[in-house]
């Protein structure tokens, strides 16, 4: 959808997110078809390679959690999962731009949020690359990423929707306890380890 658009704008502006539209003329699918929608090749290349490289691990987490009996269908869990991240991590931006006509967002990195965030509650020792190069542990990544997204997003700083990376986040960190809180214990116990 992403190619086809960069070339069809009418396209473009009918799916995407827009506050205002969503609010005003009840177009909630723009919730979800902002995700399919990217501004250029270099926002959708990184948005994809990182939904490859964290989204494999949380698909296996979520197998992992069926094998132990607490859900059924992982996969179906997963594009649940993930869905849900568009439209949660949009919340935020629906509220504050509501009334503002000419405010528009595309692009699924609120959702690719969650899914690294999942990542990091079931592998919170395992070690991402930061701008591809520097090693960081995962631990210690998410508060960065967190405080870095909360004083972009009040500074509504440069083009990105730094609220959806941030709602996102913490969704996609939360969710595994809304399968089964027991899985705090497991966090924990992965934490200290």
């Amino acid at each position: 959808m992403s190619v086809a658009a960069f070339s069809h704008r009418e396209l473009f502006a009918k799916l995407l997110f827009n506050p205002y539209q969503v609010y005003h003329r009840k177009e909630w699918y723009r919730l979800v078809t902002h995700g399919v929608l990217h501004a250029d090749w270099m926002h959708l290349i990184v948005n994809m390679l990182v939904l490859f490289s964290f989204g494999i691990h949380v698909e296996h987490h979520f197998a992992w959690v069926a094998e132990a009996g607490r859900i059924k269908l992982p996969a179906l869990w997963y594009v649940a999962f993930y869905l849900l991240a568009l439209v949660i991590s949009s919340l935020t931006t629906l509220r504050k731009h509501k009334e503002d006509v000419s405010y528009n967002s595309v692009g699924a990195s609120g959702a690719v949020s969650a899914v690294l965030f999942c990542n990091i509650f079931f592998e919170p020792h395992s070690t991402l690359l930061f701008m591809g190069v520097i090693p960081v542990k995962a631990y210690l990544f998410g508060p960065l990423y967190l405080i870095y997204s909360y004083y972009s997003a009040r500074k509504n700083s440069g083009n990105i929707n730094h609220d959806a990376h941030l709602l996102g986040a913490v969704f996609g960190f939360c969710f595994p306890l809304l399968i089964d809180i027991r899985l705090f214990e497991y966090f924990i116990s992965q934490l200290t380890n």
